[in-house]
């Protein structure tokens, strides 16, 4: 019996029990009718929360005005909430079927917490499973995206993946149950109901059981996934240097790596870059210090033999590559490296926000980086060398100063304090053929 393989599912997987109070997803349809009465009727702590997306006029306010029967019926709390979807896709730049995921989620969230419920539940069941299986395999996804829909992620939870719609018809059926059909799912201009309607079928005309062979090879996918993840993470293990809040890749031990295309991708998916971009950070390996590649949370920047990965809200990225003479931004303002010739630098002081070195000193690509504990340099118009930090306490400079200060570094020896003295060891030639280049700090506005 459908019920028993559902219960005794939920139980040995521990996706929740009687005294965890479950938020209900409903749209009225026959797969949550089928949750919400199972789970109602046999004793857990169920809310029903209904999404009106407004997308289909009157039929919109029929699925809202039958779930909240339902839940008269059942006896348990009910909450519904009505979104102007379209309005909302069109001003986040989002597709009608994003913006209704993104609405019902937050709204999902925003309940959870004002009612301190313990998780969300859908009813996905193992159709829904299929047909995200075949989109993602159209679209060329990894081998995630072949595991199909998690059981949980989270605090929502699918309980009914391994349930079948004919299992939930014929209990609505025996139940005398009734639910609502929503009439954008006869549509085939949808990619999951082309799939539903017309790929799935034909396909059971040449397999018998085409979707129940689909869910097995779900299964076996699973369990290889299983193995890929625990060799991935033992090669991420040997490659990822953690600095702070930023991931150290050398570039040569990652080439060394067995496929390291596929164990690359497994590193930077999670931070939202796509399979499409794998490419791009691919190539950074062959480009010069300085290139980068951004997702919509972090960025990839190739530093001589090394990626790192960093978070973009970052307020104080832990260097700046610079490859060539121009401008470059950072935190404290905008740092120029000019070309200029030495019979033209006399007037320029050895401090200040203006200084000028040694062209043939100054070594390309340079690092523009925050100062750091045990940092020296041999100051212009001193003899020898001094640590930044007893540097700063002789130009008394406070706590906040010292946080704001950087330094540009060539070949790992400090150039110049930013906006504060130069190092003795890049002074200008006096020879007036050569060139020099001129460093300038500008605020940023």
């Amino acid at each position: 019996m459908v019920v028993t393989k559902l219960i005794q599912h939920i139980q040995q997987n521990h996706l929740f029990n009687k005294a965890d109070k479950l938020l209900v997803a409903v749209s009225g349809g026959a797969d949550s009718v089928f949750l919400s009465h199972v789970l109602a009727v046999n004793g857990y702590a169920v809310t029903l929360a209904h999404c009106n997306f407004s997308l289909r006029g009157e039929e919109s306010n029929r699925d809202e005005a039958f779930v909240q029967q339902l839940a008269q019926q059942l006896q348990v709390p009910f909450y519904s909430v009505r979104f102007d979807t379209a309005t909302y896709a069109e001003g986040h730049k989002l597709s009608i079927q994003e913006a209704a995921r993104e609405l019902r989620y937050n709204w999902f969230n925003q309940l959870m917490n004002d009612l301190q419920l313990a998780y969300t539940v859908t009813a996905h069941h193992a159709g829904d499973n299929v047909e995200t299986v075949m989109i993602n395999f159209l679209r060329g996804t990894g081998i995630k995206g072949l595991t199909g829909i998690p059981v949980k992620r989270g605090k929502i939870i699918r309980p009914m993946l391994m349930v079948s719609r004919n299992e939930i018809e014929n209990y609505l059926t025996e139940q005398q149950l009734g639910f609502v059909t929503d009439s954008s799912n006869l549509k085939n201009d949808y990619t999951r109901n082309y799939i539903r309607n017309i790929m799935l079928p034909e396909a059971t005309k040449l397999f018998n059981n085409a979707p129940g062979n689909i869910l097995t090879g779900i299964q076996h996918i699973n369990s290889a996934y299983n193995i890929y993840k625990l060799q991935i993470n033992n090669w991420v293990k040997k490659l990822i240097e953690q600095k702070n809040d930023e991931c150290h890749i050398p570039i040569l031990k990652l080439k060394a790596t067995p496929e390291y295309a596929t164990v690359l991708y497994e590193i930077i998916a999670p931070l939202g870059f796509t399979a499409h971009q794998l490419n791009e950070v691919l190539q950074l390996t062959e480009s010069h210090t300085g290139s980068q590649v951004c997702s919509a949370t972090h960025r990839i920047l190739k530093n001589r033999q090394w990626l790192i990965i960093a978070p973009l809200q970052t307020e104080k990225p832990s260097l700046v590559a610079i490859a060539e003479p121009g401008s470059w931004v950072y935190p404290e303002g905008i740092l120029s490296v000019k070309k200029i010739k030495t019979k033209d630098v006399a007037a320029f002081p050895v401090s200040g926000i203006t200084v000028a070195v040694n062209g043939k000193a100054l070594a390309f690509p340079l690092v523009l980086r925050p100062w750091k504990a045990g940092d020296y340099f041999y100051p212009a118009g001193f003899n020898k060398k001094k640590k930044l930090s007893r540097y700063f306490i002789d130009e008394k400079l406070s706590v906040f100063e010292k946080e704001k200060i950087w330094v540009l570094e060539s070949n790992q020896r400090i150039v110049w304090v930013c906006g504060m003295r130069m190092d003795s060891r890049f002074t200008p030639s006096k020879n007036d053929d050569e060139n020099s280049f001129q460093l300038k700090i500008a605020p940023v506005e």
